[in-house]
């Protein structure tokens, strides 16, 4: 997991197999250890086995995997710490997925690298590349999401565009296919405020405060009462006042304007937080969190920012994703170690 400080230095705690916590070693970490190197920091996105940071110049740096390239420094070769992107100067948002990595750039444009067999760096082929590529008819982003395999971005419209792998639906342009070109979502009539991508669906919280997922749905994490996967938005059931949205494997949290958490989908790890193992098919509110300032989600944990102190975690925490020192499943938020 990742945590970034006011002051732009990064956090990370977890799985180190790959060197994607950045602290130069093959270590895991149950407890947050700085990444080295590090400052003036202004975002960060994980993947699989990779990390990448915002440089508050608009350059990025990465770390971790880099077996097909998605650490964009023109090699495949493996980084235990933070290494340069080439050609990325003017990022304004950046987003991790499975096994590729996308950035939107200051006028609106887009760049993706890495793994490409599905489409989801955007530029018409299926060609992986280890330097970023463009992102085809994209003129006009501000903010983008990577999923495992697909990619979407957040118009200056209010549309939403998508592209990569939409077998499961997860491009929300109703057909579930593939597409290696961006195709736009077939959201309402109201307007996305963000959008944020899981491994195989997508959820846009909308200017109304409304939530709209597609795609994959087995275990119920498009919020609408039934585990049917959808190739088109839904809306979720019982939600119009949502801030943010965060999206893992298989479920989905919000973060309400109220400042408080409310999750559904898949909870075998208790990854919901709501004290029991059970898959939500609508939203459940957390009860007893401080108000929250920010919101994120791996795989099967979800993490949160204290608006007054702690981060706190909950879900998963085989490899120490949790953050609190073991690597014990927690079905409730409990605080991470030294996260103030």
């Amino acid at each position: 997991m990742l945590f970034r400080s006011a002051a732009g230095t990064v956090y990370c705690w977890g799985s180190n197999n790959q060197g994607q916590l950045g602290i130069g070693t093959l270590v895991d970490a149950a407890t947050p250890v700085a990444v080295p190197g590090l400052s003036g920091v202004t975002s960060i996105s994980a993947g699989a086995s990779h990390t990448c940071a915002l440089l508050s110049d608009g350059t990025m740096k990465c770390w971790g995997d880099n077996i097909v390239g998605q650490l964009g420094d023109t090699t495949t070769t493996d980084r235990l710490t933070p290494t340069t992107v080439s050609g990325i100067s003017t990022a304004n948002a950046i987003a991790a997925g499975n096994q590729h990595t996308c950035a939107t750039l200051v006028g609106g444009t887009a760049r993706c690298w890495g793994l490409n067999t599905n489409g989801q760096l955007g530029n018409g082929t299926v060609v992986s590349s280890s330097t970023a590529v463009v992102v085809t008819g994209v003129s006009n982003a501000n903010q983008i999401t990577a999923g495992f395999a697909h990619t979407c971005a957040r118009l200056t419209t209010g549309d939403v565009s998508c592209w990569g792998q939409g077998g499961l639906g997860q491009l929300g342009n109703g057909l579930g296919t593939n597409s290696s070109a961006p195709v736009l979502v077939g959201l309402s009539s109201s307007t996305a405020a963000s959008v944020d991508a899981g491994d195989y669906h997508t959820c846009a919280v909308m200017t109304a405060g409304t939530v709209e997922c597609w795609g994959s749905n087995g275990a119920g994490q498009l919020g609408d009462g039934t585990t049917t996967s959808n190739p088109l938005p839904t809306l979720v059931t019982g939600i119009s006042n949502a801030a943010s949205a965060a999206l893992g494997a298989n479920h989905t949290c919000l973060r309400l304007t109220s400042n408080e958490i409310s999750c559904f989908g898949q909870n075998s790890s208790g990854q919901l937080g709501d004290g029991t193992f059970t898959n939500r098919l609508t939203a459940v509110v957390l009860a007893g969190l401080d108000p929250t300032s920010s919101i994120a989600a791996g795989s099967s944990h979800t993490c949160i920012t204290s608006a007054t102190g702690p981060a706190f975690c909950w879900g998963s925490g085989a490899s120490g994703q949790l953050g609190q020192g073991g690597k014990s499943n927690l079905f409730t938020p409990t605080a991470v170690e030294s996260s103030t």
